[in-house]
């Protein structure tokens, strides 16, 4: 807060660069996290965290004030016109001190603190482990085990404690092997093909020169190549262009040479370096940039800018190493400068290509988790999130995000997750909101104690899960099971809108196809809940009025017969059969034995057999997400406080199979869920007047229907309607009457 100068300033102009001769005006606010501009006219805020600010630039003045042009990292340009030039200084010279922190233990996640019910401090940082994700490619065997040599980052601090190596490298082997390799990164094991037994291993430069060798480091990849029984023979893939490389020799470092080494076969594969993709990047801005530009100025200025040949190169240099691995059954070691840009990008893209389950949304959080955390992409300098050097901030996770949605375009039934997540996964790498991204190294997380002072990204995006499916996904698809080789062809390759252009409100369309066909999934997926809790009804109702239902002795006395009035006596046992044959049916589809076993709250402790049945049966029908999106929402459940109400003579209360269902306990059910829900087409704005376009997702209430943004469908609870009674999304006036008719049942 001792950098904010003036936190509130009236009169400000937000100018639209589609719309110059109408800017919207309101009030700026200047937050210890977020630069808030707020148009009382339309009801629009639009907020500006600290963090994502690349740049701030003073313009010359004008005839209406001093303009102040912000640029952020997530491709978010605003000017903001204020009348008084010394407002506009002190918001400058803020603004500067606020987005550039000086140290990592200033950044936003270390002040971050949501609500407890929103998210628990200890979720999302023990969800994966390398240790558990060798284990799921059957590691370790008789030809690749765990190394406990780098178990206090004695040998290589930049490399994570689990390193898996080849049977045959003695410790001798990989001391002297990581003596001989730029900043001790010695090869080791990245990717296992449990079917061929071929491997995808990474590491940096050799530090050979013109002439240097090193036995060890020569013995490190025969033994690698040995571990492979079906080829003779090894790939040793440079990502850099041979000029680069043979730049490095000169300075003592380089590459191998096949003099030296045997049976390898060395490919150079021409990813330029850190500083030329900085440089491509801030061309292709400057065209994202244009005001009204022909088509010509724009095709012209993104072919000048070389960005999507830059992606074309990384696609071409990963789909050789997944063709090597899977054609030629022969183990890959890949290598760059130091082993953590492209060498990060290219290795995890092969593993997208060769294993459907880095595409799924769980998997895919394993692979970052693996290839780039654990293994040192150097998350602070790259992504510039403290004063550090210009020369060492560089877009390479940003290329790695484009290629995976490159990658979504040729499949789109292949990937779980959708372009929302890959968006939500790069702006929050940027955003320090979380710890999951601080640091260059695993060491140095751990010495920040990360773990115990900040919240993990991962945690959050569970809690949200639901955003962030594909709803083309299916796991049966042929393409979802397979291997992925993309089609590289210049043609294939698409501007990626949706992230450079992501905040023109001129260029989006108002209507998403994703959206659309998720709430279509999530309205079906609604309907079929609640057919199935009306056949369990129906078939109590049967049961009810069948053989096992007699009168009260006072009725009997007068003789009533009127079904209303009719009580049931819990005749059967738990073993009797039922006659109703409808009623088997469902039961037995569901495993269930009676209406009112949905009843039964739902928590996060423990499970019942049939709840677990029911839950699989559901998971069948549905298919539109996996096993970590119901974890999920099952999580979710235990925050919120529950809405079922206990029926007289359920089952649940040891009745056996007897139940009284009230009419207005049906009522109530039947009420509960909205039939059809509105069309997002022509909804310009939400009842609490927010507008909702490209920028403002639009969310369905499940039990209205209608349709509401983020802010006022912030809640989720089971609706009596539900048969499985899981936690869905609600709007805060429905969540009232929901809890009030719960207090009243």
């Amino acid at each position: 807060m001792e950098h904010i100068r003036t936190p509130k300033v009236e009169n400000v102009r937000l100018q639209d660069r589609f719309n110059t001769r109408k800017p919207a005006i309101g009030t700026l606010y200047l937050t210890a996290t977020h630069l808030i501009f707020v148009d009382p006219n339309s009801k629009r805020e639009t907020w500006v965290l600290h963090m994502h600010i690349e740049s701030v630039e003073k313009l010359p003045l004008s005839t209406v004030g001093s303009p102040l042009l912000i640029r952020c990292k997530t491709f978010q340009t605003v000017t903001f016109v204020i009348a008084k030039e010394r407002e506009c200084h002190d918001i400058f010279e803020s603004l500067i001190m606020l987005s550039r922190p000086a140290t990592i233990t200033e950044l936003y996640a270390f002040q971050y603190n949501p609500q407890a019910t929103l998210l628990d401090h200890e979720e999302g940082w023990n969800y994966f482990s390398l240790e558990a994700e060798f284990s799921r490619q059957g590691l370790p065997n008789n030809r690749w085990v765990h190394s406990p040599i780098n178990k206090d980052y004695q040998i290589c601090d930049t490399y994570p404690r689990t390193l898996f190596v080849p049977t045959g490298a003695t410790t001798p082997i990989l001391l002297g092997s990581s003596k001989f390799r730029s900043r001790g990164r010695l090869p080791v094991l990245s990717y296992y093909h449990k079917d061929n037994h071929a491997t995808i291993c990474r590491c940096s430069q050799p530090l050979s020169g013109f002439s240097a060798r090193c036995l060890e480091d020569e013995q490190m990849l025969q033994a690698i190549m040995r571990a492979n029984p079906n080829c003779n023979f090894m790939y040793v893939v440079d990502t850099r262009p041979k000029i680069n490389a043979m730049v490095n020799k000169a300075a003592g470092k380089g590459y191998e040479s096949t003099d030296f080494y045997s049976n390898i076969r060395f490919q150079f594969l021409g990813i330029e370096n850190i500083h030329v993709m900085r440089n491509s990047l801030d061309k292709l801005i400057e065209v994202c940039d244009l005001k009204n530009p022909s088509v010509g100025d724009f095709l012209s200025g993104l072919e000048n800018s070389s960005w999507l040949k830059h992606i074309k190169a990384i696609m071409d240099t990963s789909l050789f190493i997944a063709k090597a691995v899977l054609d030629e059954h022969a183990s890959v070691l890949v290598h760059c400068s130091d082993g953590w840009d492209r060498t990060a990008q290219t290795c995890s893209l092969a593993g997208v290509f060769l294993d459907p389950y880095y595409r799924t949304l769980q998997g895919f959080q394993a692979l970052i988790e693996k290839e780039w955390l654990d293994f040192g992409h150097k998350f602070t300098d790259r992504l510039g999130l403290t004063a550090v050097e210009e020369k060492e901030v560089s877009p390479v996770f940003t290329q790695f995000v484009e290629c995976v949605w490159q990658l979504t375009q040729q499949f789109p039934c292949a990937f779980q997750f959708n372009e929302s997540f890959l968006l939500t996964l790069h702006d929050h790498a940027y955003s320090c909101q979380f710890g999951t991204f601080l640091g260059n190294c695993q060491r140095e997380r751990e010495e920040l104690s990360l773990s115990s002072k900040t919240y993990s990204l991962w945690g959050y995006m569970r809690k949200n899960m639901s955003d962030y499916v594909n709803p083309l996904y299916s796991r049966e698809h042929p393409v979802t099971q397979g291997v992925l080789l993309p089609n590289t062809a210049p043609q294939n390759f698409k501007f990626w809108r949706g992230m450079y252009n992501r905040y023109e409100s001129g260029v989006h369309p108002r209507e998403s196809v994703t959206d659309t066909v998720s709430a279509m999934k999530d309205h079906s997926a609604s309907l079929e809940d609640h057919v199935r809790l009306l056949e369990k009804r129906i078939a109590g109702v049967k049961k009810l009025l069948g053989k096992d239902t007699v009168l009260s002795p006072d009725l009997q006395a007068k003789g009533d017969s009127n079904p209303e009035t009719v009580v049931n006596n819990p005749v059967p046992t738990k073993d009797s059969p039922s006659e109703d044959n409808g009623a088997n049916a469902v039961s037995d589809a569901s495993s269930e034995s009676g209406i009112e076993d949905v009843q039964s709250p739902v928590n996060g402790d423990s499970a019942s057999a049939e709840e677990n049945e029911e839950k699989n049966d559901k998971e069948d029908n549905l298919d539109s997400t996996n096993d970590l999106v119901e974890e999920a929402e099952a999580s979710e459940g235990q925050d919120v406080p529950e809405t079922k109400a206990e029926v007289d003579n359920s089952p649940s209360a040891g009745a056996g199979d007897s139940m009284d269902v009230s009419l207005n306990r049906l009522s109530l059910e039947m009420d509960s869920v909205a039939l059809e829900w509105k069309a997002f087409r022509n909804i310009r704005q939400c009842s609490c007047e927010t507008p909702l376009d490209a920028f403002n997702k639009k969310y369905h209430c499940w039990r209205c229907g209608d349709i509401f943004c983020t802010r006022c469908i912030d809640k989720q609870t089971p609706i009596p309607g539900h048969y499985s009674q899981r936690p869905v999304p609600v709007c805060r006036t429905c969540y009232k009457h929901l809890k009030l008719e719960s207090k009243l049942s």
